[in-house]
């Protein structure tokens, strides 16, 4: 793992950072004080050349760590968990992205299903911008075992609202409440959200996009954006969460989403 903000996240964090690698040569104040004040197993000196092939930079990195994998930790709002499913993702780009917007609208868990692209490739470290060592990932790739999750979670949040995505101009996202319990659930990028996740959805919400709009979709990033910038304004305004400064809902009558129904996400 390369990159100042991701080591500097994953040291905050608390993630086990088990060696550094680095060339030694003309060290900056920062490199210099992570070797010598955080703990590792054993740290390693390389050539310039050897460095240069590791790096996944033009401008090589000067430090580069060797971080142990952990468990997902628990939700960290255990009264009013906002938790993403992304299932099969198929870019890398997309998914560190998407983690990226999970930590900063305050979403508590990110969870994968089926197979999908490297959670530990590093294109998706690299998208996250750290992010990745903030928010707790959960991996599943049998449907049973999210079945026996979600069974779990609607037992401990009964109000829990499943809330599917899908391109047929179902309930506008924002006419859905999303300021209490709720599981946003993200389909892959070129076959969508699946007729079994669709089923298991207490909701189906679309995107409202501009009837002149030639776009037939939304990158599914940019649809996750969106979505959780949704769920964290409603939070905002019912003062279950305050993640920021946030605007506050206009009213009805002053609502400026106008005519607008044509909607989509990926």
């Amino acid at each position: 793992m390369e990159g100042v903000r991701n080591i500097n996240q994953a040291v905050a964090a608390g993630w086990q950072i088990r060696s550094f690698i680095h060339s030694g040569q003309l060290l900056s104040d920062w490199a210099r004080n992570l070797l010598t004040s955080v703990k590792t197993e054993i740290n390693y000196q390389l050539t310039a050349e050897l460095m240069a092939e590791l790096s996944g930079k033009e401008d090589v990195s000067e430090l580069m760590a060797i971080v142990e994998m952990r468990k997902p930790r628990r939700q960290q709002n255990a009264e009013n968990p906002l938790l993403v499913l992304f299932d099969r993702p198929g870019n890398r780009g997309n998914l560190g992205t998407i983690l990226r917007t999970c930590d900063a609208l305050g979403a508590e868990e990110l969870i994968l299903t089926g197979h999908g692209v490297d959670l530990y490739d590093p294109e998706v470290l690299q998208a996250s911008m750290g992010s990745f060592f903030r928010v707790p990932v959960r991996q599943m790739e049998r449907s049973d075992e999210l079945d026996a999750y979600i069974r779990a979670l609607r037992a401990k949040y009964p109000t829990l609202r499943l809330v599917g995505t899908t391109a047929h101009r179902e309930k506008n996202i924002y006419e859905e409440l999303l300021s209490g319990p709720v599981l946003l659930m993200l389909g892959n990028e070129t076959v969508r959200l699946s007729r079994r996740y669709r089923e298991m959805a207490d909701v189906l919400c679309s995107i409202p996009m501009a009837e002149t709009s030639s776009a037939s979709s939304l990158n599914v990033a940019c649809a996750a954006s969106i979505l959780l910038y949704e769920a964290a304004r409603q939070r905002a305004i019912s003062g279950t969460e305050i993640p920021g400064n946030l605007p506050r809902q206009p009213d009805r009558a002053e609502s400026p989403h106008g005519s607008a129904q044509k909607g989509d996400f990926e």
